[in-house]
């Protein structure tokens, strides 16, 4: 399972659930711009030091998914989907989902609109 920036939040925060749901998981996975959020977010924050070591326990525990050329079309294909369907999405989420998708594995998130992308499964711990 993909977890998004809000599950991967959810998770560290302990939410009971978001931790269930976790733990159920087979293959945890995250994606660069996950990894990226969460940096942009750690260095902005003055609890940056517990928060390194805590990323940095949970990402020992994911794949870390790259993105590529494959990935580049398979996004290109579902932005345009999305753009046809008048359901757009932040770029970054379109990332999240292209990557879901290419590897076929579910998204955790709260996240409703990764709905909208045909052939991704979404898990939600609400």
């Amino acid at each position: 399972m993909i977890l998004e920036t809000n599950a991967l939040s959810a998770k560290l925060d302990s939410t009971l659930r978001a931790v269930e749901v976790v733990s159920d998981s087979r293959e945890l996975a995250i994606s660069v711009i996950v990894a990226e959020e969460f940096a942009l977010g750690i260095a902005q924050s003055r609890y940056r030091e517990a928060y390194q070591k805590s990323i940095a326990r949970m990402l020992d525990r994911c794949r870390v998914l790259d993105i590529g050329i494959a990935t580049a079309r398979h996004y290109a294909a579902i932005r345009l989907g999305l753009k046809a369907a008048c359901s757009p999405i932040a770029a970054n989420d379109i990332w999240i989902a292209t990557l879901s998708r290419q590897y076929a594995i579910p998204v955790m998130s709260r996240d409703s609109h990764f709905d909208f992308v045909g052939g991704l499964r979404r898990r939600t711990w609400q």
